[in-house]
């Protein structure tokens, strides 16, 4: 069952999304209670790529706000109140005007003034295990690069980038029992804003879980850092995102700033942090590709869209209809909640040739795992300088690499994650 978050322990289910989606360009599925999660009402999982792209480019008709985008409810009136305020969850014309005040940071050319630190960052990383002769390439290189690059871009303290990494396996990784408590941290040699954030983490209850992580309450230390951060940047501001948007204060509120921080933090983070792998598995598993592409590095490109098509790392988005509609056939009632499947739409026969064949020199590739419409990402262009960067490096200075061992996924309906890949090489 595509719900069921222990089926992606094996991975994603394409031949069962094959079968569903060769059925209707739209399903209906049931929402059954997952470990503490209450059962929901269900919903409309929207798997052909052309019904995906008309969902995300009409948000008059299919909302981000009315219920978050999220297939779970927020529990409480007030958590969805809450989550509202994140540009994520946010519908035109608020949308834009967050948007707007951050496109800046995401230019071409701003990101062009970054991409030489970024291939230094990946070689460095490659460089500290190329000598070993193995690796666990997800934790000790693949989940560095993202943090490095977030704390430039977003000024945070580089000492400080570990909270990025523990607030991201704490929101993303719930479902999943490694993840879904309270680490134990060690809070020294990061900044005061670091130090006073930890004393504010959240107490394990006694089966070691937290409160949910996607409500305020579940982040306190994360938003707690947030604000002072914010306060920081207000009297000492550089030329990173977030002094730009306290230059703005009179447009931003504290707590737009704090759900932007949220956003950039873990969304920003976990989505590359599982990519970068999860492209490696796609080459270790045709070895004629990867063969093909250590020889011929003009396909590194190409190579990048088509690993973020086979290996789609957010799974799946919410909306929800504003109104009585019909889609793909199918009427869908107002209040419904519509979910538009990536990891369907990115394998629909209708658009991609041989969907499940891995081929670096595909064209065209229309994938959609940065989105569509309004909410497409902002950071697209950064995440693909970060993948070419990272695989440039592993080309370089490993070669080809074999796994040592059996990829450990994460427990997760919403994120194709890895948590450990061993490797080796040479």
């Amino acid at each position: 069952m595509i719900f069921n978050p222990d089926t992606y322990l094996t991975g994603v289910p394409h031949a069962e999304l094959a079968e569903l989606r060769a059925r209707s360009a739209v399903v209906w599925v049931p929402e059954p209670a997952v470990d503490r999660w209450p059962a929901g009402p269900g919903f409309w999982a929207v798997l052909r790529h052309a019904e995906v792209k008309q969902v995300l480019r009409d948000p008059r008709v299919f909302s981000s706000q009315l219920g978050a985008t999220q297939i779970r409810d927020p529990a409480t009136p007030a958590d969805l109140a809450y989550v509202r305020r994140m540009m994520l969850n946010l519908d035109p014309p608020e949308h834009a005007r967050l948007r707007t005040l951050l496109a800046k940071a995401f230019t071409p050319r701003t990101i062009a003034r970054l991409e030489h630190r970024i291939q230094g960052w990946a070689h460095e990383l490659v460089a500290a295990v190329a000598g070993r002769g193995e690796c666990d390439f997800a934790k000790e290189v693949a989940a560095d690069l993202p943090l490095l690059t977030l704390a430039e871009v977003f000024g945070v303290p580089r000492e400080d980038r570990w909270l990025m990494f523990d607030w991201s396996n704490r929101a993303i990784g719930y479902q999943d029992p490694e993840y879904a408590v309270s680490a134990r941290v060690d809070g020294s040699g990061s900044s005061p804003m670091a130090r006073e954030a930890l004393a504010l983490r959240p107490v394990p209850d006694e089966h070691g879980r937290v409160p949910d992580p996607r409500t305020r309450a579940g982040m306190p230390d994360l938003y707690a850092y947030a604000r002072a951060l914010g306060e920081h940047k207000r009297r000492n501001p550089g030329e990173d995102v977030m002094s730009n948007l306290m230059r703005h204060g009179d447009s931003v509120s504290i707590e737009e700033f704090e759900n932007l921080f949220w956003l950039f933090s873990v969304a920003g983070n976990e989505t590359l942090r599982n990519g970068i792998p999860g492209g490696l598995i796609a080459l270790m598993s045709n070895v004629d590709e990867y063969r093909r592409v250590l020889a011929d590095r003009s396909l590194l490109p190409g190579l990048v869209e088509e690993m973020l098509r086979w290996w789609t790392p957010v799974m799946h988005f919410r909306r929800t209809a504003t109104v009585d509609t019909r889609l793909g056939g199918v009427d869908i009632a107002a209040g419904e909640k519509v979910v538009v499947w990536f990891s369907s739409a990115n394998r629909d026969e209708r658009v991609f040739a041989e969907p499940d064949r891995f081929d670096p020199a595909r064209q065209p590739n229309d994938q959609l795992s940065f989105g569509h419409g309004p909410h497409f990402c902002l950071g697209a262009h950064l995440a693909r300088v970060q993948l070419r960067a990272m695989f440039t490096a592993v080309f370089d200075q490993l070669g080809e690499v074999e796994l040592a061992g059996e990829p450990v996924r994460l427990r997760s309906n919403f994120q194709n994650g890895v948590k450990r890949l061993p490797i080796r090489w040479g």
